[in-house]
C-alpha cells in the first residue's frame, strides 16, 4: 500500500480561496501563500498576497480569518520542505 503525499498550504504557492464575504456574498481572494496569522486567542487566518487582478490593492496583504473559508483553489503549488523524521533532537538541559 503507497502512502499518499498530504495537501498542505506551502508558503509561495499561488491559491485562490472564496471566503465568507458580506451579506450572501462570497469574497474571492487570488494571490500568494504567504504564511499564517494569529487573530486574537484562538482563532487564525491566511495571509495571502494579492494578485494583479485585484487593481491597486496588488502586492498587499490580506489575512483571510480560517473560519470563513469555503473553498481553495490550488493554481500553482510549489513543494513543501519534507522533514527529516530520523533526524536526532538536540535536548538542553538548564
Amino acid at each position: 500500500m503507497s502512502k499518499k503525499e498530504e495537501v498542505k498550504l506551502t508558503e509561495g504557492s499561488r491559491y485562490r480561496i472564496i471566503s465568507i464575504g458580506g451579506r450572501d456574498i462570497a469574497l474571492e481572494t487570488e494571490g500568494v501563500f504567504k504564511g499564517f496569522a494569529t487573530l486574537g486567542i484562538d482563532e487564525a487566518g491566511l495571509l495571502m498576497e494579492l494578485a494583479k487582478k485585484h487593481g491597486d490593492l496588488q502586492g498587499k496583504t490580506r489575512i483571510v480569518p480560517l473560519h470563513a473559508v469555503l473553498a481553495i483553489d490550488i493554481l500553482d503549488a510549489k513543494e513543501h520542505d519534507k522533514k527529516d523524521d530520523t533526524k536526532d533532537t538536540n535536548h538542553y538541559y538548564g
